[in-house]
């Protein structure tokens, strides 16, 4: 086997690896890392939560035989880092251990690091391999790049759509309360799946007020986003689930009011900056992903500004006739898979 498909070979296990923290490491990345001597693997590790050991840091301990690290190549999708964050510099460890030569995916965008990683273990005359498989490593993370790069999350936009292209029956008009399902019951669990990957989950005030959605996690295991709630002129009655205090919520507008514990009222100008000013927002408090559910008035207010990085729409076995017309997205490629009856379609706008 020669170097490049080796090297390529272990890569794909700190992917595999670095897979298993998603929804668990923001506002860190989702990295992974393995130990190879002789061709065979003696150690690997991946960052379990945000605070806790790095990937490397794990690797390295899974290690029996420490000797062996001074022969050894260590993989490792993203850059280690440079810095004394919440744990000591993984650069520094790498040195201490004596590995000669170091492979890594990507570099990071963190301004902290972006290169200072790799140039230290180069200035201790390691030999140091970038770029292996560096599109899915990025790929993988996409939600921390989009955080250091653009400044704000990285942006889902989600609903579901019926056959004939509808997101919701007019319930004004036919005094109707409850939501009309779209999607089954597979997908409706999937989506709870994603809201436990993701940092936060938003919603329109008009989505709130007709859905009255708690926006939690309850059919998956896993923790439940921070709640988002656009209410310009605080017309949404306290009674709303989302005010229920069960979970982290910040809710935006243009009014002032106190906050109370697990429920913030956040003031911000609804003026043309407003998309810029609310993500700049939600980066500053370490919010690296969102997944936006609606309703059509916000989403569509996302799309139009090309303020989106993904979006995930399903089509469900039924029709409408008339009603609320779902938003709409050209010209951005698309993937699609079947889940039961729904059709899921993915568009990616990076």
């Amino acid at each position: 086997m020669n170097i490049q498909v080796e090297d390529e070979k272990y890569m794909k296990r700190c992917l595999e690896l670095a897979f298993h923290g998603l929804g668990c490491t923001s506002p860190n990345p989702m990295v992974g890392s393995v130990i190879v001597y002789n061709h065979q693997i003696i150690g690997e590790g991946y960052h379990y939560k945000a605070g806790g050991p790095h990937a490397e840091v794990n690797a390295i301990r899974s290690v029996k035989n420490k000797s062996l690290l001074s022969d050894s190549t260590l993989y490792v999708n993203l850059e280690p880092c440079a810095h004394m964050g919440k744990t000591p510099p993984c650069s520094d460890l790498i040195i201490e251990q004596k590995i000669p030569r170091i492979v890594i995916g990507s570099v990071d965008p963190n301004s902290l690091v972006a290169g200072k990683g790799i140039e230290k273990l180069i200035k201790t005359n390691r030999e140091v391999i970038v770029g292996i498989l560096e599109k899915e490593c990025m790929e993988l993370n996409r939600r921390f790049f989009t955080f250091h790069k653009k400044h704000r999350p990285y942006i889902i936009l989600k609903w579901a759509q019926t056959l004939d292209g509808f997101i919701d029956i007019n319930r004004t008009a036919e005094n109707k309360i409850h939501p009309t399902w779209i999607s089954n019951e597979i997908s409706r669990m999937l989506v709870h799946k994603w809201r436990s990957e993701e940092d936060a989950i938003m919603i329109g005030t008009n989505t709130a007020l007709m859905d009255n959605p708690k926006l939690n996690t309850r059919e998956w295991s896993g923790k439940s986003p921070i709640r988002i709630v656009v209410d310009r002129n605080l017309r949404l009655p306290e009674s709303l689930n989302v005010f229920d205090q069960t979970q982290p919520t910040i809710v935006y507008t243009e009014k002032s009011k106190s906050s109370i514990p697990k429920l913030e009222y956040q003031k911000i100008p609804f003026d043309k900056n407003f998309l810029e000013k609310l993500t700049y927002n939600l980066y500053n408090r370490e919010i690296q992903s969102i997944i936006i559910e609606g309703g059509q008035k916000l989403l569509s207010f996302f799309i139009k500004n090309n303020y989106w990085d993904e979006a995930r729409i399903f089509i469900g076995n039924k029709k409408f006739y008339n009603g609320i017309k779902a938003p709409e997205i050209l010209n951005v490629h698309r993937e699609s898979k079947s889940i039961n009856e729904d059709e899921l379609f993915i568009y990616k706008n990076y």
